[in-house]
């Protein structure tokens, strides 16, 4: 239906009996609906807007009862019913100081509008009232830009008129006020550990301009589900940008003033020495999502030409809850993991880059081997979670407590199970195998490109040959790819040429069907939505200690390894591929050709 036809009164706002009407017309509420919520909502709350009200019923549409008429798809009618584009906000995506300089917060709440884009000749602003369009000649007089309107989502236009304004005064403020803000800086010190964010509600023009903008950008960091945020100072403006699924986001630029002062407060926050800009520091921050849930940050500083790069790793506590195939494993790689976490004695490394979930493959193992008849330490650089049914102690190498003399100290405290962060050097690797000759269980994560490289990898830092086969259990290798998003991803041929040199040199049946990426608002019109595990698992058996014992080469026992039956990182990708999680070009972003 197009614009005029179904328009109501000129300026005249949405109304709740306009919507209900409308839903009826189209067939997604029944007439007995209609007649029913028209009695049940006349003392409802008129201030609301008609489609929250309606979005907080929980309707079923009446002619597809599976569809949930939710708030953002009774948007995206409306948009369709008033033909204007429907716009599912991103705020990474939208330049905030652009925007908030265009048009003031006065104006834009008054009107309940949002700029979303400003070109050199256009300016989107998003609305969720179709039928309000007076506002629309005198914003494109007062800015003498084009002004193309989209329908959003009424509470998201409410929430992020907040921020963004809130956000864009609190940057001023702390620029153009630099007393106060200094004021703010040094009275930090005194601020609890424990940092709730998600609090923060509008900010105002007052001596908090560094708190509220550093908690706005923890709590925005915790809804777009990230994984790290980079502070980078640059000459004139400072970057933020966020690692989301792997790949990394711009989100925002401050004045490159801020940027100082904003690690101050996170160094502060992780009880790092905030004098202290030439050398490289690392901290963690314990704080609360908005949800409640108490997530970990790890903090790592580098000085730069431009000031201090700041990284705060997030760990999400939800991965610790997930069972190993939620993590990605298969029955063939869970089976494997189980028989060689079962052992009483010996030693089992997770190997794999910086970022490819061994920290949570380590813990869910030791939340799954936690018994009130077991005492579980490790030591740990630093320490990533903090879980109550651990006893966990932190690398100090400024008081001379390392890796091996962590482990020399837990030895001493009658453990049963040791995990070890990571091992980095012979000494490191000595006292391990010490401890696991002795009787204990030992995990550890050490960094190789594959599961039979963690063998020569010992070697080559000095290890006995005989030790490692006395005492390593077994090895496993991973990567987290990204998977594609279940709200827009599509059946497609699979190609066999690229299949067959991806499961090579394994024989593996072609698929009749895979999914491919398309994009939708969901996952940011990427294709990708979250990121799943892939595994080699290689078992030490008789013949491999052999090897071992023989001094074979790296080739030698990765075939021997086949052989066995290990399925390399590339086979373990494929089957992701043929369960229609993740594409072929994901699994060799992640996965290097020669595996």
């Amino acid at each position: 239906m197009t614009r005029s036809a179904t328009k109501l009164a000129a300026q005249e706002k949405l109304t709740l009996d306009y919507v209900l009407d409308q839903l009826a017309r189209d067939g997604l509420l029944s007439e007995q609906q209609i007649a029913q919520l028209k009695t049940d909502l006349k003392k409802t709350d008129e201030s609301a807007h008609p489609l929250v009200t309606v979005a907080e019923l929980n309707l079923r549409s009446a002619r597809d009862p599976g569809l949930h008429l939710s708030l953002e798809r009774l948007t995206q009618w409306l948009a369709n019913k008033t033909g204007y584009p429907y716009l599912r906000i991103d705020p990474l995506k939208i330049d905030v100081n652009k925007v908030t300089d265009i048009v003031s917060q006065a104006y834009a709440t008054n009107l309940n509008i949002l700029p979303v884009e400003v070109t050199s000749k256009e300016l989107t602003v998003a609305t969720c009232e179709p039928f309000l369009s007076g506002w629309e000649s005198e914003l494109s007089r007062i800015s003498r830009l084009d002004i193309k309107r989209v329908i959003a989502n009424p509470r998201d236009i409410e929430r992020y008129l907040i921020e963004f304004y809130g956000i864009s005064r609190s940057i001023l403020g702390a620029v153009f006020d630099k007393s106060k803000s200094s004021e703010a800086i040094s009275r930090i010190q005194n601020f609890e550990q424990l940092v709730e964010v998600g609090k923060m509600g509008e900010p105002d023009a007052n001596d908090q301009h560094i708190v509220s903008i550093v908690d706005w950008l923890l709590q925005y960091a915790f809804e777009q589900r990230a994984s790290d945020i980079h502070l980078e100072p640059r000459r004139e403006r400072g970057k933020v940008r966020f690692r989301i699924d792997g790949k990394m986001h711009q989100v925002h630029d401050f004045p490159i003033l801020l940027m100082g002062a904003i690690a101050s407060r996170l160094k502060t926050l992780g009880r790092m020495d905030v004098t202290d800009k030439r050398r490289p520091q690392d901290g963690r921050i314990k704080t609360k999502t908005p949800s409640g849930n108490e997530v970990e940050m790890r903090l790592s500083t580098m000085p730069t030409a431009f000031g201090e790069k700041l990284v705060i790793r997030i760990f999400d506590p939800e991965m610790l809850v997930k069972n190993f195939t939620e993590l990605g494993f298969s029955s063939h790689d869970q089976k494997l993991w189980e028989a060689i976490t079962g052992n009483p004695h010996g030693i089992i490394l997770v190997t794999g880059p910086t970022g490819s979930g061994k920290t949570t493959t380590l813990y869910s193992a030791l939340k799954q081997l936690a018994r009130p008849e077991f005492n579980i330490c490790t030591i740990e650089d630093p320490i990533e979670m903090v879980d109550p049914q651990l006893n966990q102690m932190q690398v100090q190498n400024a008081i001379g407590v390392n890796f091996a003399s962590g482990v020399r100290t837990l030895l001493r405290q009658d453990p049963d199970i040791i995990m070890v962060g990571e091992i980095r050097d012979y000494e490191t690797a000595d006292i391990a195998i010490q401890a696991a000759l002795t009787g204990h269980l030992v995990l550890s994560s050490l960094h190789t490109n594959d599961a039979p490289s963690a063998i020569t990898r010992l070697m080559d830092i000095g290890t006995q040959p005989f030790l490692i086969s006395a005492t390593l259990l077994g090895v496993l290798a991973q990567r987290l790819v990204r998977t594609l998003c279940p709200h827009c991803r599509k059946p497609a041929k699979p190609d066999r040429t690229a299949w067959d040199h991806l499961v090579s040199p394994a024989r593996v049946a072609l698929p009749k069907q895979i999914n491919r990426p398309v994009g939708c608002d969901e996952c940011r019109h990427t294709g990708f939505l979250g990121r799943i595990g892939i595994y080699e698992s290689l078992l030490i058996d008789k013949q491999m200690r052999q090897l071992i014992n023989d001094g074979a080469d790296l080739e030698q026992i990765r075939d021997a390894a086949l052989k066995q039956g290990m399925r390399h990182l590339r086979l373990g990708g494929a089957q992701k591929v043929a369960e229609g999680l993740t594409t072929i070009e994901e699994i060799y972003a992640v996965v290097p050709h020669e595996d």
